[in-house]
């Protein structure tokens, strides 16, 4: 996808920036998404509620409660790592470190069965808290690729690709499964080998990344200073934060809509197996349908959001948001509403990859380029609160009334009105203007 683009990619790039770079940037999107398309959105979440938490009342909740703890992880650490990577221009070696300990700890989680449930919950939460610290890393290189003016389309192609990256993954694994069922074989035997599977992919597909990918930034500190140095950097920037009130709001609103996001992400395997009925091969197939629907949107609104505006096109993504949370609680059981739920899902694919991309590339303008790891850092901390409270609440929800997960899907749907609200407050200009002037005082520090 990224070769069919040359004449656009180039126009799109900064003028030290080759198109064979941009694709190594965005191989990382696309090696990274097989993680969360199967570990955390269609395949072992499910399993670690029927198998290994063996479909026990509080099983929902603590495979929630697993992540919370690598996301509250992420949020200490997030600020520090970005920080650490600006002064150091370590992006690159970072972001080698969180991709080899999400690998490690997806294979290990081949151990993973009745037996081993606290085994199980150290793999989870160590992978996932490499893989959204990666996460972190890779996004800020996108403002050192891309032209102010392509963020939004550069932002897009990576976005897309990576949710290619994660239908290739999903779809070794479903074959792998329909093979396996069609022998008899059980989910334990099969969900194991799925996580080997997803680790050699993550594995191999990165290495574009960490060969072609140039780190631009230069050190702004000398390299003997201490990690207590780091700290007060990021101390600084949040007693700055009143310079950045645009970027502030945006942030606080991607903490309520994310947390809808990331509900969603996280459970709809469990939704689909526990509320609708789905077998794991048709899990497996909606979510493959969904990961399409959402490399659409992702490339398609791209496009649209640096024609129209960033605020503009995440405030079109949130109402179709609404829309299909609104879809999927009419639609409460499989007898009654399947077709609703597969529309409803597949509107929410759409406006899922559209959402992810037009943020990442809104942070990368309101945010000072002089400390974009930093900033996107702090990006990183808004998602990953919002990765604790959507998928948390939905647990508790649902642990507390007995399973119903009709009322957890409402609770879900009130995080996307209110990041609808705080958004309209967001003015991308005035939150420029702010950040270049930033920039320059960094620029000033710098020299004296």
């Amino acid at each position: 996808m990224m070769k069919s683009q040359p004449r656009h990619s180039q126009s799109a790039l900064k003028s030290d920036v080759r198109p064979r770079e941009l694709w190594a940037w965005a191989m990382y999107d696309f090696a990274n998404s097989g993680f969360t398309t199967v570990v955390i959105t269609a395949l072992f979440n499910a399993y670690f509620v029927a198998v290994v938490a063996g479909n026990a009342p509080w099983a929902t909740f603590a495979w929630t409660a697993a992540l919370s703890v690598s996301y509250a992880l992420i949020i200490i650490s997030a600020p520090l790592i970005g920080a650490f990577a600006d002064q150091h221009a370590a992006k690159k070696q970072l972001l080698a470190i969180t991709t080899l300990g999400c690998v490690l700890f997806t294979a290990l989680l081949w151990f993973a069965q009745p037996e081993t449930l606290w085994f199980a919950i150290v793999c989870v939460i160590a992978a996932n808290f490499f893989f959204g610290s990666g996460e972190n890393l890779i996004a800020a290189f996108l403002p050192e690729l891309a032209k102010s003016r392509a963020l939004g389309r550069v932002s897009g192609w990576g976005w897309s690709l990576g949710y290619l990256g994660g239908l290739f993954t999903l779809g070794l694994c479903l074959a792998y499964v329909t093979w396996a069922e069609a022998r008899g074989m059980g989910a334990s035997a099969y969900v194991p080998v799925t996580m080997l599977i997803t680790a050699g992919i993550f594995a191999l597909a990165s290495l574009p990344t960490f060969l072609l990918l140039k780190e631009r930034a230069v050190p702004s500190r000398a390299e003997d200073r201490r990690l207590r140095d780091t700290w007060r950097e990021v101390g600084q920037t949040l007693r700055q934060i009143r310079q950045f009130t645009d970027l502030a709001r945006f942030l606080l609103c991607s903490l309520f809509y994310q947390a809808g996001i990331q509900a969603v992400i996280t459970l709809a395997a469990i939704y689909a197996s526990q509320a609708m009925g789905f077998s794991t091969r048709e899990t497996l197939l909606l979510i493959f349908a969904v990961n399409i629907t959402a490399a659409i949107g992702a490339f398609l609104f791209g496009h649209v959001q640096d024609r129209i505006g960033h605020v503009r096109t995440i405030a079109l993504t949130l109402i179709g948001w609404i829309g299909a949370i609104g879809l999927l609680w009419a639609a409460p059981d499989a007898s009654a509403g399947l077709t609703v739920f597969w529309i409803a899902a597949n509107l929410a694919g759409l406006c899922l990859g559209a959402a992810q991309s037009a943020g990442r590339a809104l942070v990368g303008l309101l945010a000072p380029p002089s400390r974009l790891a930093e900033f996107y850092g702090f990006w990183g901390l808004s998602v990953k609160l919002s990765s604790i409270a959507g998928p948390l609440t939905y647990g508790v929800v649902t642990w507390v009334s007995g399973g119903d997960h009709r009322s957890a899907l409402l609770l879900t749907g009130s995080y996307f009105v209110v990041g609808l609200i705080l958004l309209f407050g967001v003015k991308v200009a005035r939150g420029r203007r702010a950040a270049l002037r930033a920039a320059r005082v960094d620029g000033v520090a710098s020299r004296s």
